[in-house]
């Protein structure tokens, strides 16, 4: 009896050690999210990501398995995020005419926008008294998942503290841009996937093409363009 208790125990150690448990738990997660998502009425405060992250944390915690062994054996999903952030270029060539008619209100409007998201969180966690990994960490909380991973890494920040922060930027970016564009309004899909996709990432973007393929592109436009513009001017404003 004692032994196949021991076995009983010893099982997430033995599922964990193979990528395919990792890789399987995290779809599993990832389609439970969605079914939930669809359930609950597609509430904007509570996106299929959020869900999935909560299911699978909650997995892996009732299952005790080693969270690095599981991240080892996630790596082939992470792996796949540079790919499908370049697959956005597909409806940005779509939609490039449109591109093309607002290309001075983006050109002016980017530089400020991207360096306001990272600007608010540094400071306001820097007069609460963060240290500098944590500085580190949110700074690159409004950029797609595979740049801000390079970014934080770079700045000496810690990876998993930024991709909590890099999944409450999204959520909260996401419903406050609809709540925003019911106020003012405004009703502009390019404005709106723009804005969505500059504040709000990855989460944002899925917003934005479900309001329709333009918004999607722009927000593509703007996920895309705000992590260049910070990989390349946040890692030289912290030096200074």
């Amino acid at each position: 009896m004692t032994e196949l208790a021991e076995r009983f125990i010893a099982i997430p150690d033995i599922l964990s050690a193979s990528p395919i448990f990792a890789i399987g738990l995290t779809l599993s997660a990832f389609f439970a999210g969605n079914w939930l998502f669809a359930r609950i009425g597609r509430p904007l405060w509570m996106p299929p990501v959020v869900l999935s992250a909560v299911i699978l944390a909650t997995v892996i915690a009732v299952l005790s398995v080693d969270y690095v062994r599981y991240q080892e054996g996630a790596l082939w999903i992470t792996v796949l995020l540079g790919p499908a952030t370049v697959a956005l270029g597909i409806p940005l060539y779509q939609q490039i005419h449109h591109i093309r008619a607002m290309w001075i209100p983006i050109v002016v409007t980017l530089p400020l926008a991207a360096t306001m998201a990272a600007v608010y969180a540094v400071v306001i966690a820097w007069a609460l008294g963060a240290t500098p990994e944590v500085l580190a960490s949110l700074a690159p909380k409004s950029v797609t998942a595979p740049i801000a991973i390079g970014i934080t890494e770079q700045l000496g920040g810690s990876v998993p503290l930024m991709m909590g922060g890099l999944l409450v930027t999204g959520v909260v970016a996401t419903l406050f841009v609809d709540l925003l564009a019911k106020w003012l309004p405004v009703d502009d899909e390019r404005i709106l996937g723009f804005a969505l996709g500059l504040n709000g990432h990855a989460i944002g973007t899925a917003r934005a093409f479900e309001i329709s393929h333009t918004a999607g592109a722009f927000a593509s436009l703007g996920m895309g363009l705000t992590g260049v513009f910070t990989a390349l001017i946040l890692p030289l404003v912290f030096r200074l």
